[in-house]
């Protein structure tokens, strides 16, 4: 059997029509290579149940396809040919190629609607898992730093001026804590995903006896996707939605970005980078540039884009399957390997940057201990508004003298940073995850 679509009839394409209509679809299917075999099979093992195929077929169809899993697959060496539309119809032309005409047996009771849904929804759940991985990593390390810098002091800011105390305790754990609202997020795009569409066909069910719970249970999907249109539908919803979980991940490593490149410049000196982190200038010897950090800055502003890019490409579909699905792999894949990076690099860098113990000595930032001087009039029993005025007129006459101590016991603040709290909660999401025991 030579390679040719599923769902030729002998019609020849234009060349230029096919290579427009197919884009970068055949790139993008690498990557939904071991998912298309492991849907596959689930798929057939579900046909023999129901009598479909015979149980000597299956064996020899289940045999064929682990093998392209471990020898194909698995060593890198999967491509789809020439003149072959895209992954389905590569699996299934190998399978015909050595197995003959029970190769051709695979496709009964489903389309390629919700073959690409299923392979779609197994991969991005392999990646949402990975991503999960990641942002945990990224937790313990900023939380250890926040306990290793819990009594280091630095300037907090409202309006981007010097404002209050803040310590170094205080930012890691934001960040932590942070991260811990964004697998709330994450987890419902995980049951959002995991849910099964194989059996809804091209989107309107099979008068086949098609056994939807089995395959539901052998891809280790939570239900299925029940409607069968529902079930097409979520070609775009699902993409939308795990868009959405992105980009709230990408909003936090974008505004920590943003600090560590104020605090690493020559006018703070909040923190230090050590030098693989940073890089130089051609005529200015004395620069240390946070590339890494721009980069970090400059790529999750455009994660932050990826809902509103998926929504305007589906935003006027009426309900069933369209072309205009292809598009989101090209707006999905890349994004989802530019997110990951961006965990891994921030994780690396955030567990090596140097913190400046030293920063509130300067006389600088004595301004910002006004309120600790209010509040301690206020425990003397000043009312709060004559504190304040007393404050305010020592600072414009320039005798006001900043207090030496910090007290700050509620949870949450300077001395009470309440990281067992963030912990727990992040544990607690953690283990919801498939996989995040």
């Amino acid at each position: 059997m030579s390679g040719k679509k599923l769902w030729d009839k002998g019609i020849d394409t234009d060349a230029f029509i096919e290579q427009f209509t197919v884009g970068r679809d055949r790139e993008f299917d690498l990557e939904l290579a071991k998912f298309d075999v492991q849907g596959t099979i689930a798929h057939i093992t579900m046909l023999e149940s129901v009598g479909l195929i015979e149980s000597g077929e299956l064996k020899v169809l289940t045999q064929e396809l682990v093998r392209i899993q471990n020898e194909v697959i698995e060593k890198g060496e999967f491509i789809i040919e020439d003149g072959v539309e895209d992954v389905h119809s590569q699996v299934e032309l190998m399978l015909v190629r050595v197995l003959g005409d029970v190769g051709k047996k695979v496709h009964a009771g489903r389309s390629r609607n919700d073959q690409v849904l299923v392979d779609l929804k197994l991969f991005l759940r392999s990646e949402l898992l990975e991503l999960v991985s990641l942002v945990k990593k990224l937790f313990d390390t900023l939380l250890l730093r926040s306990e290793e810098t819990e009594s280091v002091l630095l300037p907090g800011y409202t309006h981007t001026q010097a404002a209050m105390p803040s310590s170094f305790g205080l930012w890691f754990a934001a960040y932590a804590e942070s991260l811990v609202d964004d697998l709330v997020l994450l987890q419902s795009v995980h049951t959002i995903v995991n849910r099964n569409p194989l059996g809804s066909a091209a989107g309107y069910g099979s008068s086949f006896p098609l056994d939807r719970s089995l395959t539901t249970k052998l891809l280790d999907f939570d239900s299925p996707a029940v409607n069968s249109v529902y079930a097409q539908m979520g070609r775009g919803k699902t993409e939308q939605v795990f868009g959405y979980g992105m980009a709230s991940l990408a909003a936090t490593l974008n505004k920590l970005a943003s600090d560590v490149c104020l605090y690493n410049s020559q006018n703070f000196s909040f923190i230090k980078l050590p030098d693989e982190l940073t890089t130089g200038s051609s005529i200015m010897p004395h620069k240390k540039n946070p590339d890494v950090f721009e980069l970090i800055r400059a790529k999750t502003n455009a994660l932050l884009a990826l809902p509103n890019s998926i929504s305007m490409a589906v935003s006027n579909l009426t309900s069933g399957y369209h072309r205009d699905f292809q598009i989101l792999k090209e707006f999905m894949f890349p994004s989802i390997k530019e997110l990951k990076a961006c965990l891994e690099i921030t994780e690396y860098a955030m567990s090596k940057v140097e913190v400046n113990s030293g920063i509130l000595e300067s006389s600088k930032y004595d301004l910002i201990f006004s309120v600790e001087a209010v509040n301690q009039l206020v425990l003397d029993g000043v009312p709060f508004r004559d504190a304040y005025l007393l404050v305010a007129k020592q600072i414009q006459e320039g005798s006001f003298v900043p207090p030496t101590e910090i007290r700050h016991t509620h949870l949450g603040s300077i001395g009470n940073l309440g990281n067992e709290l963030i912990k727990e909660r992040m544990e607690k999401q953690f283990v919801t995850f498939n996989g995040g025991k």
